[in-house]
């Protein structure tokens, strides 16, 4: 039976957002982007084991309504349970959430709660669990949200930097190295994209033509970030199957992709699910350059440009931490 650290009260940990599918990956690449994320803190409850959510704040009434408290249906009250029965933990845990990252924006918000969840519950236990079983119980929790399990968001969340999760079940996730200069450019525009219904709307099977293509992509990517090789990234970094399907869910976004590519992107794609868009870029002049031109786009297709966040950061920002405890 587990143990939990008598002495330690409470523990909050800090999870970032995180960009899915890093445009050539689908399901298997992903990185962290550490601007903004979720923070949660969990405290113990005295047995019987259980999960309890007692708050979630950060973002607005409406969205909040939500998002279940029902620890069977919350993605990081789900991730809990999951410790909770791995280890058969006499006592349980009690959760606050601090929302950072606003509900179907494509920027990794289920994974984030997920991932603080169980690393904020992980600093309270004698004997830790192990990176990898972290990433399972997150994946376990992120999969109620999405729909699907799969380790794209979670991997590069609790790990940080630019990941490929080679495998959800087992989980087997890989580190790739990004080049020092590159920076990412994030726009959320003003509307929702549910996971679930970007994924209900791709097509299942895939012309082999364009699987050829996509693996070929992929291929130059990874081996791109290896050598650090821009010349390469800019070539390679395309989605050709899932990104055409998906990019009608998001107004103006050919006018952005356009836009970023022709101000200096190395690439441009759709943050996850969407309807976040990002390009990676290789200098802070290019990526204000590129930030205004998606902008105006987004404009454009008649959003208000008060209502459109962006943010630039470095592609390879580190991954979930505890930021605070309470002891008793």
């Amino acid at each position: 039976m587990g143990q939990i650290v008598k002495s330690v009260r409470s523990v909050t940990a800090f999870a970032p957002a995180s960009v899915g599918n890093a445009a050539v990956g689908f399901d298997v690449l992903g990185f962290a982007f550490p601007v903004i994320g979720d923070t949660a803190t969990v405290s113990l409850i005295p047995g019987p084991a259980g999960v309890e959510i007692t708050e979630i704040s950060g973002i607005s009434p409406e969205a909040l309504a939500r998002i279940p408290k029902d620890p069977q249906l919350n993605t990081a009250g789900v991730a809990l349970l999951k410790m909770i029965e791995a280890r058969q933990l006499r006592d349980g845990f009690r959760i606050s959430i601090k929302k950072g990252i606003e509900l179907g924006s494509g920027m990794g918000g289920s994974a984030a709660s997920s991932v603080a969840a169980v690393v904020a519950a992980n600093a309270l236990l004698e004997r830790p669990f192990s990176q990898a079983e972290l990433l399972d119980f997150a994946v376990a929790g992120e999969s109620v949200a999405s729909g699907s399990r799969h380790a794209d968001n979670v991997a590069p969340c609790l790990m940080g930097g630019l990941t490929a999760a080679l495998s959800a079940h087992p989980i087997d996730v890989v580190k790739i190295p990004v080049p020092a200069q590159i920076l990412c450019v994030l726009v959320h525009p003003p509307i929702v994209v549910e996971t679930k219904v970007a994924r209900a709307i791709l097509k299942p099977d895939v012309m082999l033509s364009a699987m050829v293509r996509q693996s070929a992509c992929l291929a130059g990517f990874i081996s791109g970030c290896f050598l650090s090789d821009l010349g390469l990234i800019r070539r390679s970094m395309m989605d050709l199957i899932v990104e055409p399907q998906r990019s009608q869910l998001i107004p103006g976004f050919d006018a952005a992709k356009a836009a970023a590519l022709e101000n200096g992107a190395l690439g441009f794609s759709i943050s996850g699910a969407g309807p976040s868009v990002f390009a990676w870029v290789d200098s802070a002049a290019v990526g204000e350059k590129v930030r205004a031109s998606v902008v105006k786009a987004f404009c454009d297709a008649g959003m208000k440009e008060s209502e459109i966040d962006s943010w630039i950061a470095p592609v390879g920002g580190a991954g979930a931490k505890v930021v605070g405890e309470t002891r008793s």
